[in-house]
Order: C-alpha cells, then structure tokens, then sequence
C-alpha cells in the first residue's frame, strides 16, 4: 500500500483505487481495440508502407525525400514534447478524457486519408510529409488519453493484465492491417481497381483504407467507456495558466513523490532502447544476416507475434509481482539477447553437433528480444497508471510522453556512433552488427537508473494542487 507523504496529510488517493472493483471485460476489448486500430497508422502509414513511398525516387529522390520527412518528424517531436502534458491536463480537469481521445483520433483519421491526394510528384512531397507529421502529433496526443484511460477498466489487481492485453492487441493488429495491405493493394492476390499502380493509386488508397481502419476499431472505446469525471471546482485555464500549473504540479510531484519523477526518467531512457529494437532491427537483418526484403516482412511478423505473447504474458506476471520486476527482468532478457547476436554475429558455428548459421542466430535472439520488448512497454505503462493521483492520469501520461521526446535521440545517436567506431577497426561488412552495442549501452543505463526507484506499491501518491 501506498504511504503517504507527509505526517498528518490527507491519504492520497490514486485514480486507480478510486476507480472501478471489478473489471468489466466489454470495456477492456473496446478499449483494447484502440490500440488495435491504431496500429493501422503506426506500422502501415509511418513505418513499412507510406514513409517508404515518400521517400521513394518519384518524389525528388530518397536522400532530398528522406531528409524533409526526417525533419517534420523532428519538428512534430518538439511539439509534442511541449504540448503533451498541457493537453493531457486540459483533458483531465475539464473532465473530457473521452472526448479529447475522439477528437485527437479523428483528427489522425482525417489527416491519414488524405494522405490519399499525395500524388507520386515532387510538388506533392512537402504536403505529404506535413499530412504525416501532423498526425504523429495528434497521435501521441490521442495516446496520451488512451493511456490515461487504462485507470478507468482495471483495478489494482488486473492493471498489469489489461495493459498487456492492450500491447498484445496493439501488435497483433499491425499484423492484419500489414497482411490486409499487402493482400489488397501493395502484392494483391487478385486484380481489381485498387490493384492499379498508375498514379500511385494502390499506396494512395492504403491510406484511405487506414483512415478507416483506425476509425472504425476506434468507436467501441468511445461508447464502452464513460467520460471522466468533472472535478469538482474545476475551471477552464488559458494556456499560459496550464503552464504555470504544470509546473507548480511537477514540483508538488517532486517534492510528495520523488520517485514518481525518477520513474518517469528511467523509463525515458529505457523506452529510447526498447524503440530502437524494433526501428533497427529490421536494419540489422538485412545489412548484418542478409536477409532479403521478404524475409526481413517474415520476421517482422514473427517478431510481432512474439512481442504480442510477451506482453500478454508478461501482463499476468505484473499482478502477480510487480511492474518493476517484470520490466528489470526484460531488460535483463534483452541484454543477454543483444549480448549473443553481437558476439555471435553472422558467423557459422557448431553446438552440440549442430549446424549453427548466423541466419539462425539472429532468427532465435531476434525473436527473444521481441519477447521482452513487450512486457517492458506494457509494466511500464501499468507502473506509472498506479501512480497517477485521482483524476491525473492524463497530465501525467503527458509528462510520459514528453520525457521520452526528451530522450529519443540517445539510441539512434549511440547506434550510430558505435558503427562510426568500429567501421576502421573491422572487416568490411561488420560494423553495423556494432550498433547493437549502442541500443544495449541505453536499455543498461535505463536499467542502473531505474533499479534504485521504488516500485508503486512503496511509493507515495503525489500530493499536487488543484487548478
């Protein structure tokens, strides 16, 4: 249990125990197939199918391409990290959670399809990239009620399950969207108009399909889940008041619950780690084990499947013995994982009379470390839902979020840095296996900073002003 922050001061309570005590398990799939829906913009639109068009020749050339997308996304990071955790209090203390979540989700809908007018033309480039950046802003907004939501269909018993249940569906469904994808428009299985590659209309159509995707697995949460809420005494604050809240609200946080801000720290640098698995893994395969474009889409499946099991599994495991533990012994999967695809490489080798080839290396470790990527997304958000004071969750979520912004160049900036080492000091061909190193030096620092930090169950709810 929870203690409280000061002799003689009111228990806190978190919205967690304030919430429901039994979990209704129609909330939890609608909510569930949120993240299922939105999958459709994170694995078809900004990472295997939409970017890669932008950034193909038709659009002035991969490197111009590449370099504008690359950009805007930066640009959209930075406000998001500014914005996040305002919106996120907006939401909370207007009692509008709910809609907050429907529009930011709309408004992701809407941008996604009309990606559809972006024509395979240099001129269409910088409409496309600013189409794509918008909606990773609205996205992350969205994500922030959606997280914050997680407190409102599980009690402190199911927490760590209903996250995990949430991750697992949330990798499961960029499976089928990727599949649906690839079946109806990118290599289909038969012919129809949506086949048809002049224009780019089979891409320009995959965003369509989306927009869609996402808006109708989005609906069932918006009328499954009651809105927040209102609290009472709440009022409406102008921008620069939400500010100057916030910040009154993360020293109360620091000063009651110090360890709720060393959670959010660790997890930053951590979470920069568990990005880069996914982000360079597919990189990785190709350039370090050879694999083709087709085998590295039959990993990336696998992978996703495995990361799905992970998080299901490794949501049991939170109820039962924390989200601390079960995030320190992914981290330390991860490790051991990473340790033996670096040491190993693409070399042959011969255990116990068996043939041992790097391919397979990389196909056993590859899908461990998709196993534990899971289960520490998942713990992580269920370990910081248990903190959120009673009707909080959304500005602390925000600050979730901009902590990671804060910190999401340590892994792609140390993957780089490692290969740049290593490239005069190894045979040609080999230094990219050395960024791994880089992802591991993040996932271990994320580790040492997060082992001193209490876990929820000895940590004190934050005692924070009202507006």
């Amino acid at each position: 249990m929870n203690t409280a922050s000061a002799p003689g001061a009111p228990f806190p309570t978190s919205e967690l125990e304030a919430g429901p005590q039994v979990t209704n398990k129609g909330r939890v799939l609608a909510w569930a197939a949120w993240d299922w829906g939105s999958a459709a913009f994170n694995a078809v639109m900004t990472t295997f199918v939409f970017t890669v068009y932008l950034t193909s020749d038709a659009f002035g050339g991969e490197d111009a391409a590449s370099a504008l997308l690359g950009g805007a996304l930066a640009i959209a990071g930075v406000a998001i990290a500014l914005l996040a955790p305002v919106t996120g209090q907006r939401s909370d203390t207007g009692g509008r959670r709910k809609l907050w979540l429907a529009v930011n989700t709309v408004a992701v809908a809407v941008l996604t399809g009309l990606c559809f007018f972006v024509y395979p033309q240099a001129e269409f480039l910088l409409l496309g990239v600013t189409l794509i950046a918008l909606g990773n802003v609205f996205f992350e907004f969205a994500g922030v009620n959606y997280n914050a939501m997680l407190a409102q269909i599980s009690t402190p018993q199911t927490i760590g399950k209903v996250s995990g249940f949430g991750w697992g569906m949330g990798y499961l469904g960029g499976i089928v969207a990727l599949l649906a994808v690839l079946q109806l428009f990118v290599q289909p299985s038969f012919d129809w108009f949506g086949s048809s590659t002049d224009n780019g209309l089979n891409i320009r159509l995959v965003a369509v399909f989306s927009a869609l995707w996402f808006l109708i697995f989005a609906l069932p949460v918006m009328f499954a889940v009651p809105e927040l809420p209102k609290p009472p005494h709440a009022r409406t604050l102008g921008i620069a008041a939400s500010y100057r809240l916030l910040f009154k609200r993360i020293k109360a946080i620091y000063r009651t619950s110090p360890h709720t801000i060393f959670f959010l720290l660790a997890s930053a640098v951590f979470r920069d780690g568990l990005a880069a698995v996914f982000t360079f893994g597919g990189v990785i395969a190709a350039g370090t084990f050879g694999f083709t474009l087709p085998q590295v889409i039959i990993f990336a499946i696998f992978g996703n499947v495995v990361a799905a099991v992970g998080a299901i599994l490794g949501g049991f495991l939170d109820d039962k013995v924390g989200p601390k533990n079960v995030i320190i012994g992914s981290l330390v999967g991860l490790l051991i994982a990473g340790t033996v695809i670096l040491v190993l490489g693409n070399g042959n080798y011969t255990f116990f009379g068996m043939a041992w080839a790097g391919s397979t290396t990389f196909w056993v470790f590859g899908l461990f470390l998709c196993l534990f990527v899971g289960p520490a997304q998942a713990s992580s958000r269920a370990y910081l839902a248990r903190l959120a004071p009673d009707g909080e969750s959304g500005e602390l979520f925000g600050l979730y979020a901009t902590t990671g912004r804060a910190v999401s160049f340590l892994a792609p900036a140390l993957f780089t840095i490692c290969i740049a080492i290593a490239t005069p000091l190894v045979a040609p061909g080999e230094a990219q296996r050395w960024g791994i190193l880089g992802i591991m030096v993040v996932l271990l620092l994320g580790l040492l900073v997060l082992l001193p930090v209490k876990p929820p169950s000895k940590t004190a709810i934050a005692v924070i002003p009202q507006a």
